[in-house]
């Protein structure tokens, strides 16, 4: 942490599932610090790479059953390096993306505590590359919009424009949206966009119990349920799914043939 002397605290972003997606940056801070506050979609292979005698918290934050709110993990946070260690908050994805990693990092400088940010790969583009969709692919779409699901699109406390999101071209990404991917399916239909629109719903993207359904944006609920698909998922609205079919084949050879070569390992 630039020769600090003292408590710190790195948020870090884990990456969208597999240990081996985070960055180096993000590997050499969990290899030092002592304390780990880490979540439930953080990958937990990582914990192996901790130091011996470090502190493991487990912040949880599974879908209504919290093993801690996000008050009490400021708290930790806080604490543990207000005692002069060196703290790694380890989240799923990006630490900013639908994260409250800034909640976080302002909870660390209201207590004057170092906090350095150390980006993640987003599952909001990562599972969908990984499932053979590129979110946004030259000639199909120039713009992507990542929004989340954890609010209906009916609620008044939605900020969502959900009416340019059913009328523009670009490629929709939803995030936290299993639960309500009926109730946006049928938003974005009722606001305009074409119910054959190519969709697709991701559960455990990149992982071996990655499921993946496709489907058009009319029938994709349904299919998902059919399926039992369940958090954590991402799901992708736009004409980019089609090109799942052309893609997919090579780019599940490679990951196959590369797997036994890029596990990460101890230095």
């Amino acid at each position: 942490m630039g020769g600090f002397v003292g408590g710190w605290v790195a948020l870090v972003g884990g990456g969208p599932g597999r240990a081996d997606l985070i960055t180096v940056r993000g590997l050499r801070l969990l290899r030092i610090a002592d304390v780990v506050v880490v979540d439930r979609l953080a990958p937990r292979e990582l914990l192996a790479e901790t130091r011996p005698g470090s502190e493991i918290v487990d912040a949880g934050k599974a879908p209504h059953g919290h093993n801690l709110t996000q008050d009490e993990i400021n708290a930790v946070i806080v604490d543990r390096a207000s005692r002069g260690l060196g703290v790694v908050r380890l989240k799923g994805g990006d630490p900013f993306v639908f994260g409250r990693g800034g909640e976080e990092a302002l909870a660390c400088a209201a207590a004057g505590l170092p906090c350095e940010i150390v980006p993640g790969v987003t599952s909001a583009v990562a599972v969908p590359a990984l499932a053979g969709i590129p979110v946004t692919h030259r000639g199909v779409t120039q713009d992507v919009t990542i929004v989340s699901g954890h609010v209906d699109p009916s609620h008044p406390g939605s900020t969502v424009d959900w009416d340019a999101l059913a009328t523009g071209p670009g490629t929709i990404v939803v995030l936290m949206g299993v639960t309500a991917l009926a109730g946006v399916s049928r938003e974005l239909l009722k606001r305009g966009r074409p119910a054959d629109t190519p969709s697709a719903v991701i559960h455990a993207g990149g992982t071996p119990d990655e499921t993946v359904v496709v489907g058009p944006l009319s029938e994709i609920a349904t299919r998902a349920a059919e399926a039992h698909i369940a958090s954590p998922a991402v799901i992708v609205v736009g004409e980019v799914v089609a090109l799942r079919d052309r893609l997919l084949d090579g780019h599940l050879a490679a990951r196959t043939a590369l797997a036994a070569h890029t596990h990460p390992h101890r230095h």
